[in-house]
Parts: structure tokens; sequence; C-alpha cells
């Protein structure tokens, strides 16, 4: 059996269906999950709750944890902590190996290449929470008590991605004849992990014995745009003008009066203000992979956005 802990979410779907390449036993768990697969087992579990999160566990010889918690700091704080807490102590009773899928938030801002050595150096209250959740977990895994690794990816982008930045600023307004938008620095470059690589390379990893214990980079397309890049090659595939609208920090300052989620994305905005560069390289040394290109992607995901 693999499990998936948070399903419904882009990236568990991408998951599940790679996964039937490795088991046909597949459980997903989250509060109201979905079959995504049709001999998938569903099981509904509040993961903030020890004693459901045991019972999810159960039986497993793989967990995945691809949670995505509501995008509100104290919420982070309250939850993160806990959710991990039982997902380790769950993997550790029922002898399962867990897969965390993760982000680059506990690095901070990188001067350079993000690689798995990269210091930690978290510059927003959202990359302290992801630093603590990872160093519980790596710990456990430092002292013999699991056998565990975190996948990390990059901003991702990709067919039903309605949360992805990208989508919101770009592919949807340029699909309802709009300029697209960008944040603060279009001639920044800015590497995106494509959902369905990162769905792949997470099962990949998961049923790879000798990945274990340890960090690793998913498979991003190392040839990173800036934000005019990006926007002229959507345009393209939309056969429109690349029009585009670069909103400044005071806007978006003045916007996260009234919006909470801008509100809790200004800390971040270093991300779009430097050079944001993603390495996967180890991952590309170490496995035979198609990495999706930019081209390709945003043209598989404009296709899903006009069927």
């Amino acid at each position: 059996m693999q499990t998936i802990l948070g399903a419904n979410g882009i990236i568990s779907t991408e998951l599940a269906k790679a996964l039937p390449r490795y088991t046909d036993k597949i459980r997903l768990v989250s509060r109201n999950p979905r079959k995504v697969n049709e001999t998938d087992e569903v099981f509904s579990a509040d993961l903030m709750n020890k004693e459901q999160t045991l019972a999810a566990v159960a039986g497993s010889e793989v967990v995945y944890l691809t949670v995505g918690l509501q995008y509100d700091i104290s919420i982070w704080r309250e939850q993160w902590p806990v959710i991990m807490r039982n997902v380790i102590d769950a993997c550790k009773v029922h002898h399962a190996k867990l897969v965390f899928f993760d982000n680059v938030y506990m690095y901070g801002k990188v001067n350079g290449w993000m690689t798995e050595e990269s210091p930690v150096n978290p510059c927003s209250k959202k990359g302290e929470v992801r630093a603590a959740i990872a160093d519980m977990l790596m710990n456990e895994v430092k002292q013999g008590n699991i056998t565990a690794l975190i996948a990390r990816s990059a901003d991702f982008y990709g067919p039903n991605t309605p949360m992805s930045f990208v989508s919101v600023m770009l592919f949807d307004n340029l699909s309802k004849g709009k300029k697209a938008q960008w944040m603060l620095n279009d001639s920044a470059k800015h590497s995106l992990t494509y959902t369905p690589d990162a769905g792949k390379a997470t099962a990949l990893l998961g049923n790879t014995v000798s990945a274990y214990n340890q960090v690793w980079h998913l498979p991003t397309d190392k040839n990173a745009l800036t934000g005019s890049e990006i926007i002229a090659l959507a345009a393209k595939a939309f056969n429109v003008p690349p029009k585009h609208a670069t909103l400044s920090r005071w806007l978006l300052q003045i916007v996260a009066l009234f919006n909470p989620i801008v509100k809790e994305s200004i800390e971040m905005l270093y991300q779009s203000e430097y050079d944001y560069l993603f390495d996967s390289g180890k991952f590309d040394k170490a496995f035979t992979f198609h990495t999706t290109t930019y081209a390709e992607g945003i043209a598989e995901t404009i296709k899903s956005l006009q069927k």
C-alpha cells in the first residue's frame, strides 16, 4: 500500500496518476478524498488528529505527505508542526517510509542557484515554519528513527493549477483577452516546476530505495526564463500580443489592505524581485527522466485551459 496524505490537491493528483506504475494499492487520505484512479482506496481523516493519522497510515509501505494548508501564517504555525509530528509518529509505528513534498521557503533569498546544499536561511515567517518542520523530519532521519526523504519543488505551473500565480496572473488574464500581470520585476529569471513532472518524479523517488534519507530537488527546466519571456511564450500559445503590466510593491501593499491572500504574499515578494533559480542537477544525474521544457509545459497548460 502506498498512501497519499493530503489528497485532492494538484500535486497529490499528479502523484496518484503516476503511482500505478509502481503499485496497484493506492490510498488517498484527506477530510473529503476523491478517487483519481478507479482502484484507489479513499480514507477520510484529519491529520491534526493523532489517532486518525495512525489509522490512515496503517498498512502503508510508503507515505507521501502532500498537504497544502490555507495560505495564512497563523494556521501554518498552529497546524504544520502538529501534522508533521503526527505523520512522523504514525510512520514510525507502522514502519512506513515517508516522502515529504516541500517548497523552497526555508532557503530565503539565495544569490544564484538554489541547490539541496543551499543554507537554510529563511527571511519570511512562512519560511521559518517550513524550516522547522523539515528540520523535525531530518532530525528523526539522522537519529535512525525513520526512513524518509524530502522532495522540493520550485513555484509550480501546469494543467489544472488554478492557485498557481502564473495561472492567476498570466494564463487566466490572457485567456480572457486581458493583459497578463507580473510582480515587481519582469526582467528577473524565475524557475517553475511543471506539475506532471513533479508528480512523476515524487513517485519515482518514493519507489527508489537509494533515494531515501536525503533531500531532492524535483526536475525543473534549467533554462530559467524571465517574466517577460514566460509571458511571451504564453501569449504566443494564445495567439495574442504579449502585453502585460508589472505590479509595483506599493500597489501590492495597497491591494493587501483588502485582499488577505495578497497580504500573506507580501513577505514572499523577494522571490519576484530577484532571480529565483532552482537547480535540479542532482536528480538529473541520478535518473533518466524527460524534464518538460517551458515551451512544452506552457503549451500543454494552455491547451487544458482551452478545453
